[in-house]
């Protein structure tokens, strides 16, 4: 058994971070512009990038790529992300009826892939995220600014511009989503910084979706371990 490794995720807007043990897996992030936590040994960490490089070297014998992953029908140009999200949601899920897996991870983008109970990708589609969203209305327009608060206004048509973003990109997320999720064929697993934020806004009876914030990381761990197993 591995104990006390370390990982991380290079994300388009923030790091990663997982410490494995025999215990407990414990999850945090940081920003990139940050230092490395303390204790952790560049040399030993487990890290997948899907982001910039962080200002830190990283060794490159560590890294885990799509390529590395066995997953039927993935090609290596899919994000890393996914296809750990992927490993552990095959993992992790209890799919008693073997239903597809339909994964949304709420980042920087949302991105929806959808896989079989054997770990077949079938597909995906992905969207501009919840801040990358508000942030291109206030570089492409004149007059929009990213709202300050983020409270869900509760009508549909509003007066009040900073409710009417909200609004607005709240809907074109969870619509996406409530547009491809079946509950009879899938099981919805949400994951990534946003998806707590946004499976409470989701217009379909909660007891079809598992939010999974950490998915990807407990990918990482996942993968890293099996490697680890067959070596």
């Amino acid at each position: 058994m591995i104990l006390d490794t370390n990982f991380l995720l290079v994300g388009n807007s923030r790091l990663h971070w997982a410490k494995y043990s025999k215990i407990q897996s414990k999850f945090f992030h940081t920003k990139k512009e940050q230092r490395v936590p303390e204790n952790i040994d560049l040399d030993q960490l487990i890290w997948a990038s899907v982001g910039k490089p962080p200002n830190f070297l990283l060794k490159k014998e560590n890294e885990i790529k799509t390529k590395d992953i066995q997953l039927s029908n993935l090609p290596d140009y899919f994000g890393v992300d996914r296809a750990l999200a992927c490993i552990a949601a095959l993992k992790i899920i209890e799919n008693p009826f073997k239903k597809d897996l339909l994964i949304a991870d709420f980042g920087t983008i949302l991105s929806i892939t959808k896989l079989n109970s054997n770990g077949s990708i079938i597909g995906g589609q992905l969207i501009p995220g919840f801040l990358t969203q508000l942030k291109s209305m206030e570089q492409n327009t004149k007059n929009l600014k990213v709202p300050q608060k983020h409270d869900i206004p509760i009508k549909d048509f509003l007066i009040n511009t900073e409710e009417a973003i909200l609004k607005g990109v709240i809907n074109s997320l969870t619509g996406v989503i409530n547009s491809l999720f079946n509950p009879a064929k899938d099981i919805l697993i949400t994951c990534g910084g946003d998806s707590e934020f946004f499976t409470n806004s989701l217009k379909t009876q909660k007891e079809n979706i598992i939010n999974a914030p950490n998915l990807v990381m407990e990918g990482m761990i996942i993968h890293h371990l099996s490697v680890k197993k067959l070596a």
